[in-house]
């Protein structure tokens, strides 16, 4: 017989309670019990950030999290982010630079955006790449990303984006 433990959680601001064995990961929890398949599942080790949510605004990968371990706690999804437009200006800058590609790493890579973009300031190409060193993109080479990701942070903070003044990445 399989032992389950009883978890209480919020994801994505609804209160969930649900039984789980106790090695089952919040990634399998999410996208097999809540069928919230947003969060991808790619290496299983925590290397390439296809998993990433926010457990209590913290970034981590949901591959490497025991759903148990998320008892009491409060999860955002890609999904939760995504139907509440909270990133709505992101995924409009990924669509206008093309930073899609096959879409696999991107719910990953949008929650680490939303991440970055939610503390003070506006971050440079370096800080942007810095806190993408998480996510493993094969498609992109990162520019159009990084791009997008800071037109967002430069338009958020009332700052001319580079394209409004004329200037062109390639």
């Amino acid at each position: 017989m399989t032992e389950t433990v009883a978890i209480k959680l919020t994801v994505n601001g609804i209160a969930v309670s649900s039984s789980v064995a106790p090695r089952d990961t919040l990634a399998d929890f999410l996208r097999q019990t809540l069928e919230l398949t947003g969060t991808h599942t790619g290496c299983e080790m925590g290397v390439c950030g296809a998993c990433l949510v926010l457990l209590d605004d913290r970034v981590v990968h949901s591959c490497l999290t025991f759903a148990v371990q998320a008892d009491g706690s409060t999860i955002e999804t890609i999904e939760g982010l995504s139907e509440r437009a909270v990133i709505a200006d992101i995924q409009d800058a990924f669509h206008q630079r093309n930073a899609l590609q096959c879409g696999f790493c991107t719910p990953g890579v949008l929650m680490t955006a939303h991440s970055l973009l939610s503390q003070p300031g506006v971050p440079s190409r370096e800080d942007i790449r810095d806190a993408l060193s998480g996510n493993y993109c094969r498609c992109t080479g990162y520019e159009a990303i990084v791009d997008a990701i800071e037109r967002v942070a430069q338009s958020r903070a009332g700052a001319p984006t580079a394209q409004e003044h004329g200037e062109v990445r390639a």
